[in-house]
């Protein structure tokens, strides 16, 4: 069984790299001040990172910032606290094809939005978080540093100290988009 489940895998990878080489996209990142919505990939079989999730919601929303997080969960039922949410959609195995590339509505208008900035929060590498963090449109997409640096999804990738925070790695990642101020951003501030 595991030997077809893995076969399965290299096959929608295959597949996946395919699309990743036919996808136009522009990158794009200016400074957080223009920042209007952020993207969240989470693997939500971690039940107890919701809580530091719901506050980073919070904290964006504060600075009028719209946050938008697609999980995967591995389960049937999902808990309680993940359903009637706005900001918070979860796949389950039955919205996922043979290959394991997800063949719902809401992750194909996540995968198709163009969020300012996508944060991968998906530290397991599970395929069908994977998927549409490759394919995504997001004008800027933040994950952690990956051994396969060629075959990143990533354009500012993180390095931190595993088992990951999810709380630290949220705000060290706010902490170097604040730091990141595009060249014509400073030209504009060197006019006025």
């Amino acid at each position: 069984m595991e030997l077809f489940e893995n076969m399965r895998l290299k096959i929608g990878d295959v597949i996946l790299s395919k699309k990743r080489e036919r996808m136009k996209r522009k990158v794009s990142f200016s400074n957080i001040s223009h920042i209007k919505n952020i993207g969240i990939v989470w693997d939500a079989s971690k039940i107890e990172d919701f809580t530091s999730l719901t506050r980073f919601h919070q904290k964006m929303h504060e600075r009028h910032i719209e946050v938008k997080i697609i999980g995967f969960f591995p389960g049937k039922d999902l808990p309680d606290q993940y359903t009637a949410i706005r900001y918070l959609s979860c796949l389950r195995k039955n919205e996922m094809n043979l290959l394991y590339h997800p063949v719902s509505s809401d992750a194909d208008s996540f995968i198709s939005k163009r969020f300012d900035v996508l944060i991968d929060t998906n530290f397991k590498k599970l395929f069908p978080l994977k998927y549409i963090s490759c394919l995504s449109m997001a004008g800027l997409k933040v994950g952690l540093r990956d051994t396969e640096i060629n075959n990143s999804p990533f354009d500012l990738m993180m390095e931190i100290k595993k088992p990951v925070d999810i709380e630290n790695y949220l705000n060290q990642v706010m902490y170097y988009l604040e730091m990141i101020n595009s060249e014509s951003d400073k030209k504009l501030t060197k006019k006025n």
